[in-house]
C-alpha cells in the first residue's frame, strides 16, 4: 500500500504536466493563427530575409522606418520581454524602453485585441518562433519628428485606450455572433483600416471603426507603395455593394472570385495571411464588411454599356486607345471587358478601375503582377509588364480606354500621370520591373 500512494501521486503529476504541455502547444498554435491573421510577417521580414527578424524599409511621408526584430532573441529581439512588455508594445505602442513606437505599427487598431488573444500571440512569438540575432536598423526620419517624445503626444491624442470589445454569443444581444466576430477581426488584428481608411494631415486614420463615421474603410486617399487601397464599404460602383457575401469570402481566402483577382499590395496579404483563414472567420469578415453602408448612398449601380464591345466585335477600333487594348489586353480581358472567371479580372464595372485615382491601374500596366497559387486555388495568375513596350502616351490611351468603356465612366488621366508613376523610385525601384523583350533583362520577382 505504501508504494501505491506515491505512484498515484506521480501519475497525477504526470497527467497534470502532460495536460499543461498540451494546453501550451494549443496556445502556441492559436497564437500562430492569430499572427497570420495580423500578417505580422509582412512588415517584420525584409525582402529575402528571415521571417520576423525585421529590417523591412517602410517609406512614409516623414522618412523611412525599418521594422524591428520580433524573434525571441534576447539581445536584438523580444526574448527578454515579459507578457506585460509585449502587451504594452502591441496594444499601446510603448516599447520596453519606454519610447513610443511609430504608428507604422498599427497599435491604434491592436488596442481592441483581447488579452486572451494577446497571451496566445506572446506564447507563439516567445516559444514558437526561432530566435534570430539580427541588429535593428535606425530609422531615417526627418527632424524634429526623429525625436520620439512628440510621438507620445500623438499617441495620447489619437491612439484609443486599450479595450477588449469582442462580444460573446451570450452578450451580443441582438447582434449576429458571426457579425460580431467579423467586426473584431476587421477592426483589430486584421487592421484593415490601416490601408483602407483615409488619413488626416496628422497621419491618424480618420475613423477607427464604423461608429466614428463613414470614412472608415472608404479607401485610401493616397497611394500606398504605388497602389490605391479600395473602398470596402457598400458603395454600388466604387465599393463592395454589388458583391455577395460568398464572392467576398472566396476573394479573401483565395485572392480571386468570379469577378476579379487580387493584385498589388493585397497580393501579399492573401499569400501570407488571408489564405489561412478558417472558413468561419472568412465568412465573419465578409459578413461584417457587407454590413457597412455606402459612404455615398446616392451612387448608382453599375450598368453595362455594350457600345464599345459591339464596335470591337465588328472590327471598329476607332475609339482612342482601342487598338492598343486589342493588341495588348484583349487576349486575357476580352473585347467586352468581361475577362475569364477566376483567372483574368473583369474590367467592366471593376470598382478598382472606377476610383478617381488611377495609380493602381497605371502601375499594373507598367509592371504587371503575379498572384501566386494559394490554398484552394493552386494556379498562379500573372499579368506581364508593358512598361517596356508602351510609352507614356500609349499607357495613357489604353488606361483611359479601359476607364471609359463598357459602362465605366472614371475620369481620364494624362501622360504626366503615367510619367509620375514610371519615374517614382518608391513605386518602381528597378527599371527591370518594366519588362523587356530581351529575356536576359527580365527581373525575377
Amino acid at each position: 500500500m505504501k508504494h501505491i500512494i506515491p505512484a498515484l501521486i506521480f501519475g497525477v503529476m504526470s497527467c497534470s504536466a502532460a495536460a499543461q504541455e498540451t494546453n501550451n502547444l494549443e496556445l502556441i498554435k492559436r497564437g500562430e493563427y492569430l499572427a497570420r491573421m495580423g500578417d505580422c510577417v509582412a512588415c517584420h521580414t525584409s525582402k529575402g530575409g528571415t521571417p520576423f527578424a525585421g529590417g523591412l524599409p517602410m517609406a512614409t511621408p516623414i522618412g523611412t522606418i525599418y521594422s524591428t526584430n520580433i524573434t525571441p532573441d534576447k539581445e536584438t529581439g523580444i526574448g527578454d520581454y515579459s507578457f506585460e512588455d509585449f502587451d504594452k508594445a502591441v496594444r499601446q505602442g510603448i516599447a520596453k524602453n519606454g519610447q513610443t513606437l511609430y504608428p507604422a505599427m498599427p497599435y491604434p487598431s491592436y488596442a481592441v485585441v483581447t488579452e486572451d488573444d494577446m497571451r496566445a500571440l506572446y506564447a507563439y512569438f516567445i516559444q514558437g518562433v526561432p530566435a534570430i540575432k539580427q541588429e535593428n536598423k535606425e530609422t531615417e526620419i526627418i527632424w524634429p519628428l526623429s525625436m520620439r517624445w512628440p510621438l507620445s503626444i500623438w499617441r495620447g491624442l489619437f491612439a484609443p485606450d486599450v479595450v477588449s470589445p469582442i462580444k460573446t454569443p451570450e452578450s451580443i444581444g441582438n447582434e449576429d455572433a458571426i457579425l460580431a466576430r467579423g467586426r473584431y477581426l476587421v477592426e483589430g488584428l486584421g487592421h484593415c483600416g490601416a490601408c483602407h481608411t483615409p488619413r488626416s494631415i496628422t497621419m491618424q486614420e480618420k475613423a477607427l471603426n464604423e461608429s466614428e463615421g463613414s470614412e472608415f474603410l472608404s479607401g485610401s486617399d493616397a497611394p500606398i507603395d504605388g497602389w490605391i487601397a479600395t473602398n470596402l464599404r457598400g458603395d454600388k460602383r466604387t465599393g463592395l455593394g454589388s458583391w455577395s457575401e460568398k464572392e467576398l469570402t472566396d476573394f479573401l481566402r483565395t485572392g480571386r472570385n468570379d469577378r476579379t483577382a487580387v493584385f498589388g499590395g493585397m497580393t501579399d496579404v492573401v499569400e501570407h495571411s488571408l489564405q489561412y483563414l478558417t472558413p468561419e472567420d472568412a465568412t465573419a469578415i465578409a459578413r461584417y464588411l457587407k454590413s457597412l453602408p455606402a459612404k455615398d448612398p446616392t451612387e448608382q449601380t453599375f450598368e453595362t454599356d455594350e457600345t464599345v464591345a459591339k464596335a470591337l466585335w465588328k472590327g471598329d477600333d476607332s475609339k482612342k486607345g482601342a487598338a492598343l487594348y486589342v493588341d495588348n489586353c484583349a487576349a486575357c480581358h476580352r473585347t467586352d471587358g468581361s475577362g475569364y472567371t477566376r483567372f483574368f479580372p473583369e474590367l467592366k464595372g471593376n470598382p478598382t478601375l472606377l476610383s478617381d485615382d488611377a495609380t493602381s491601374l497605371i502601375h499594373i500596366v507598367l509592371t504587371g503582377d503575379t498572384l501566386p497559387g494559394v490554398k484552394g486555388a493552386p494556379t498562379s495568375i500573372t499579368m506581364p509588364p508593358f512598361g517596356w513596350r508602351l510609352n507614356d502616351q500609349q499607357v495613357t490611351d489604353v488606361v483611359n480606354f479601359i476607364r471609359t468603356s463598357w459602362g465605366n465612366n472614371a475620369p481620364e488621366i494624362s501622360a504626366a500621370d503615367v510619367k509620375d508613376v514610371r519615374d517614382n523610385e518608391e513605386i518602381i525601384p528597378d527599371s527591370k520591373l518594366l519588362g523587356s523583350e530581351d529575356v536576359s533583362k527580365l527581373i525575377v520577382k
